[in-house]
């Protein structure tokens, strides 16, 4: 028999699966909603996703090798010193990046559906096929034409609100909201912006998180995080960030708003039977630093790869303990990096006083190679024991300065 698989959605996440799967001949369909789907995002990648998914030049907007981090004083640390000539964060519109892994998919021979999945049908016997009710937009129409698939397996990379996450009751977590602008600035204020990101911390900014200013291609990406589900908290928020960018973003023109719920934390049930979730819909996004195309397509790869492994190319059917070896792999090798950035959110997003902290510990060079390092090759890079021991002092000492240590 041949393995047959459906991936709903068509993000990072959906196409990187597909893609794994359909390289290896195994029958796959990829459904996507929204072609054109432009999702509010930082869109920062690291420098290893460039190398490890052979992402071309073309679909890198802007090639970042400065920062500034900005306190709540509007204290000013430049970050950036320590990279290499070669070195930088790729900042990529998601439309762009969606659309180039989608057809990339598509070229080994996933079948894309354009379409919303409304139901899924589990199957009541182990080897039963699951049944999955959408409606076909391919006729260009809203409603579209309702349909059915049928497949032995099922990913879900249906973003934070998942369907197929409910379907298999995979239970609920916490999720951020994203909220950006897109501005479109003067020339002389966007050359500014030409290989430069600016993150923003302060509760007027971000209770929970950072705001920021991302390059992009013709424009610049304006937003902020927070748990918060309260449009009025939002829109201060966002009021906040605007205000502290002002003189940078004046004669700014915003060409576009949008909003995004972000995972706070792993879905309880991550696989379920013949069901397996990733990226978001998993719960893959970094605490501290909000980070997730990296994570939501390495996910969808290293399950991709698990089911080709274990259905031997797609001449068996995987079974539920099978799928769960892509978890138990997937812990092993991030575990770690997401305690770390839960531990630093805990620490530093406390309050003004730990955030001035927070910046401070920025300045420092050892910090700052230590930091990129881990960004950009997703490493916990193990330092000099001596550069450790500074590092761990000048936090606790950053902390003291700050009265940051106050309960």
């Amino acid at each position: 028999m041949a393995l047959r698989v459906a991936v709903v959605g068509g993000g990072p996440a959906g196409s990187s699966a597909a893609e794994i799967l359909a390289k290896a001949g195994i029958e796959t369909y990829l459904i996507e909603r929204k072609l054109d789907n432009v999702k509010p995002c930082g869109g920062a990648i690291p420098l290893c996703m460039v190398s490890e998914f052979d992402l071309p030049d073309r679909i890198i907007d802007r090639k970042v090798r400065k920062m500034k981090m900005i306190s709540p004083s509007n204290v000013e640390v430049n970050i950036g010193g320590t990279l290499k000539d070669e070195e930088y964060i790729g900042m990529c519109r998601r439309e762009v990046l969606d659309g180039f892994l989608r057809d990339r998919a598509i070229s080994y021979g996933a079948v894309l559906i354009n379409g919303t999945m409304h139901k899924l049908e589990i199957p009541t016997s182990s080897k039963g096929a699951y049944t999955l009710h959408y409606a076909d937009h391919s006729d260009g129409s809203l409603e579209g034409t309702a349909k059915t698939l049928q497949v032995d397996l099922v990913i879900g990379a249906d973003g934070a609100n998942s369907r197929v996450a409910k379907a298999i009751d995979a239970g609920d977590y916490r999720y951020a909201i994203a909220f950006q602008e897109r501005i479109r600035l003067p020339d002389d204020k966007m050359a500014y912006y030409e290989d430069l990101a600016e993150m923003y911390v302060g509760d007027d900014v971000s209770t929970d998180f950072y705001a920021w200013v991302f390059p992009k291609y013709d424009h610049v990406a304006v937003g902020t995080g927070t748990m918060s589900p309260n449009k009025a908290d939002i829109k201060k928020l966002q009021a906040g960030i605007r205000a502290r960018a002002a003189a940078k973003l004046r004669g700014g023109k915003i060409i576009r708003v949008e909003a995004h719920p972000i995972p706070e934390h792993p879905r309880p049930r991550r696989v379920v039977g013949r069901v397996a979730l990733v990226g978001d819909a998993a719960g893959t996004v970094t605490k501290s630093s909000g980070e997730g195309i990296y994570f939501a397509a390495k996910s969808a790869r290293m399950c991709a790869e698990a089911i080709v492994e274990f259905s031997e190319n797609g001449s068996k059917i995987p079974t539920e303990a099978d799928l769960k070896v892509y978890i138990k792999r997937w812990d092993r090798q991030y575990g770690i990096t997401y305690k770390v950035l839960d531990i630093l959110q805990t620490v530093f997003y406390r309050s003004d006083a730990t955030r001035e902290a927070f910046v401070e510990m920025c300045s420092d060079l050892d910090v700052q190679k230590l930091t990129f390092d881990s960004y950009l090759y997703k490493t916990v890079v193990p330092a000099n024991p001596l550069i450790q021991l500074k590092i761990t002092a000048k936090t606790i000492g950053s902390l003291i300065r700050g009265n940051a240590l106050a309960p």
